[in-house]
């Protein structure tokens, strides 16, 4: 039976009620993590391609594709969907920027004014610094992994990671999150 307040209802369960074909509980469920998809989607497309409507493509080709595979998701906890749809979107990202990358700009281009873009040097350490971060966070334990996805790429409070992984209280998921964030520093740095 469903909660009687939605807002409070989990995550899990709102996917069970999904997978029942429940059309209301899937809107629930989008809602929720929309703002968090917004925020992170716009924060990893290149400079150039941040606009609103860009963002928001990215984000309901997201979901739709997190709708079509949906019975093929497997819910170990709260965070697990976060990441599910965080991958979908990552990979997203990724064919986005191979599509525009490959794309001459068609401007003409004034020598009197500075590029604000990153330098190549720019562009290719920061690169490196995330493919370091993405492999040493794909190396942490399914929990510590969803625990800095909801803390960090999310901005959810240690009280709702508590909430999501079923620790005891806010503090017991500051520590999860710090120590899986010193795991990541160690990988990272380890040549």
């Amino acid at each position: 039976m469903p909660n009687s307040d939605p807002a409070l209802e989990s995550t899990a369960r709102l996917l069970e009620r999904v997978h029942d074909g429940d059309g209301a509980a899937r809107e629930l469920l989008f809602a929720r993590v929309l703002p968090a998809l917004r925020r992170w989607a716009h924060h990893r497309l290149p400079a150039g391609r941040r606009d609103l409507a860009e963002t928001d493509d990215l984000v309901q080709m997201t979901l739709a594709r997190a709708l079509n595979r949906l019975d093929s998701f497997e819910s170990r906890r709260e965070g697990a969907f976060l990441a599910y749809l965080r991958q979908i979107l990552l990979n997203l990202v990724r064919d986005e920027v191979r599509r525009t990358g490959a794309r001459p700009r068609t401007s003409e281009l004034d020598d009197m004014i500075p590029d604000p873009a990153l330098s190549l040097l720019e562009r290719t350490i920061r690169r490196e610094t995330l493919e370091q971060y993405e492999t040493a966070l794909a190396e942490l334990e399914p929990e510590q992994r969803e625990a800095v996805l909801m803390r960090v790429e999310f901005g959810m409070s240690h009280q709702e990671i508590a909430e999501a992984l079923g620790k005891p209280s806010a503090n017991a998921a500051r520590m999860t999150v710090a120590r899986a964030l010193v795991a990541i520093a160690r990988r990272m740095h380890v040549d």
